[in-house]
């Protein structure tokens, strides 16, 4: 494992370490779960702006239940 260092003054020491306590996790557990929760929102966003602009563009493709399930063969 690596181990990256972060330079915090005393008051956000302070919030991290009381939020994190709140939480019952270590202050690693509680950056490294906040930072993969920013990537998957940002990734979220990105996936809705594209469906966004694929309506816009009327290039998609909508298909109600009964074309799922004939088309997945249930």
């Amino acid at each position: 494992m690596s181990t990256i260092s972060l330079r915090l003054n005393k008051e956000e020491e302070r919030l991290f370490k009381n939020y994190a306590e709140f939480n019952g996790v270590g202050l690693s557990t509680l950056f490294k779960q906040t930072l993969l929760e920013k990537i998957e929102l940002e990734h979220d966003l990105k996936v809705i702006a594209e469906y966004e602009k694929e309506k816009a563009n009327g290039t998609l493709e909508l298909f109600d239940v009964e074309e799922v399930i004939a088309e997945l063969g249930i």
